[in-house]
């Protein structure tokens, strides 16, 4: 394919399969978390859960589509394949958009956690961050994927030496008054402030899930990709029930729901209840591990991202230029520079800068994967019609679960909407989505007149030399 022309293909599978869960695991789970739980309760699970089987089916889609249409490139070259050009620019600019926010987020998240243990300034700490992990990305793909790789092992260590810790205390078997199962219903029921709250937990919770989609991305500067590609829908479905519905769980059976305080770490409370020594300070440790691993992957994906609209035209075709170690550096530098004027910003404005950057991000995710789900819809039909035999992965239940999932994910919006804490999110992401629309809008229009500009100059010179022939008679 014309966008990965010039890159490495370096990656192996691990690699890959880490780069995703990069995206999935991040102090959204860790931290994040703690506002579902206060303002949910123990029926976060459901809230989890739901959300979980929402990502699943889009998983899902993507993993049929790339089994049925290999080689197309990142997901979002499905959605220009199924739904037009238009489709494409817009969710590839969204998808880079939402990214590039999560890069500053995450630098910023870093830099706070760093400051427990470096005397230095936010913006000198994510400067520092910023630096450290761009030079990695700059490296190659393969010196990023090590990185990542290791990152991302030490939170997967994290969570199951957590699971078995607190699912040990549970069950009974390491706390002194038996199990704790009680925790769920002891304190308000299990759903204190109504059902209805647990699916408005979804808005916040959604979030924090997305970032499987990398997978898709990274795979095609894989040699393995096909391989990576067919696991995908098995390690996303084991990733979500296991590191998100089992730990919120098991925090909710180990401890009353009512301790836990929005912004801490819960899984930090957890450990601290059965007894763990230093659980706070190997937490934070493992909060910074995620929050590194995430901002390495958000700039990994920025560049390939961009790197992929210029080679569609969507973006200047100077970003498609790579580097001696085949990574395209000029896309690696402008997907950070967010992150660079984080540096600039957390001085000038420290205290706001970060609820900003939450809020400019907002439901953007929402959109693209709204996008992938049309585009999943039309491509199945079409091939349903064409060429069944193609169809070797399939959506569950096709069409229910799949518009299941859109009314889902509108409905999410929608609730976004009635919630005055999020509703200036959804307010910010419709207006990136009109920008991303009217920059389509005037690309197509510069292409066409361009295209058009021959003619326009051919037809000209006609009409001047008729009028000269004119004078001539």
């Amino acid at each position: 394919m014309a966008e990965n022309i010039g890159l490495s293909r370096s990656l192996k599978s691990r690699h890959v399969s880490m780069i995703s869960l990069g995206g999935i695991v991040g102090a959204g789970l860790f931290v994040g978390s703690s506002a579902a739980i206060a303002s949910v309760g123990p029926a976060v699970v459901v809230s989890y859960a739901l959300a979980g089987l929402i990502v699943m089916v889009v998983m899902r889609m993507l993993s049929e589509m790339v089994a049925a249409t290999p080689g197309v490139g990142s997901f979002t070259e499905y959605i220009r394949l199924a739904l037009g050009d238009w489709a494409g620019f817009v969710s590839g600019w969204l998808y880079w958009y939402s990214w590039v926010i999560v890069v500053a987020i995450e630098a910023l998240a870093g830099a706070r956690l760093l400051q427990e243990w470096l005397a230095l300034a936010v913006w000198q700490l994510v400067l520092l961050l910023m630096l450290t992990l761009t030079g990695v990305n700059l490296l190659s793909s393969r010196s990023f994927g090590e990185f990542e790789f290791w990152l991302a092992s030490i939170k997967v260590g994290a969570i199951v030496v957590f699971i078995l810790i607190t699912g040990a205390f549970t069950l009974g078997l390491s706390s002194p008054g038996g199990p704790t199962f009680a925790n769920m219903v002891d304190h308000g029921g299990f759903a204190p402030f109504g059902w209805a709250s647990v699916l408005a937990g979804m808005t916040t919770v959604i979030f924090s899930m997305c970032g499987a989609e990398m997978a898709t991305i990274a795979a095609a500067e894989s040699s393995e990709s096909a391989r990576v590609v067919s696991r995908m829908t098995t390690s996303i479905i084991v990733r979500i029930l296991l590191f998100y519905v089992v730990s919120v769980l098991l925090i909710v059976c180990v401890t009353p729901w009512t301790h836990v305080r929005s912004g801490s770490s819960p899984f930090a409370l957890a450990l601290q209840h059965v007894g763990v020594p230093g659980a706070a300070t190997i937490m934070n440790l493992v909060v910074l591990t995620a929050v590194l691993s995430c901002l390495n992957s958000g700039l990994y994906v920025t560049s390939r991202v961009l790197f992929t609209l210029a080679s569609r035209g969507d973006a200047p075709r100077g970003l498609l230029a790579v580097s001696r170690r085949r990574v395209p550096a000029r896309a690696i530098l402008l997907g950070s520079s967010l992150g660079y004027a984080a540096v600039i910003l957390s001085i000038i404005a420290p205290e706001g800068l970060f609820s900003f950057l939450v809020n400019a991000s907002g439901a953007v995710m929402i959109f693209v994967y709204l996008f992938v789900c049309f585009a999943h819809l039309k491509l199945r039909r079409k091939l349903e019609e064409q060429d069944p035999s193609r169809l070797t992965v399939k959506v569950w239940l096709f069409p229910g679960a799949s518009w299941l999932t859109v009314c889902a994910m509108i409905g999410v919006l929608g609730a976004m909407a009635t919630r005055p804490d999020v509703a200036s999110q959804l307010y910010a992401s419709l207006a990136a989505l009109g920008v991303a629309l009217a920059g389509y809008w005037l690309v197509r229009a510069r292409r066409r007149a361009a295209a058009r500009g021959p003619l326009r100059d051919g037809a000209g010179a006609w009409n001047a030399l008729a009028e000269k022939k004119k004078d001539l008679c």
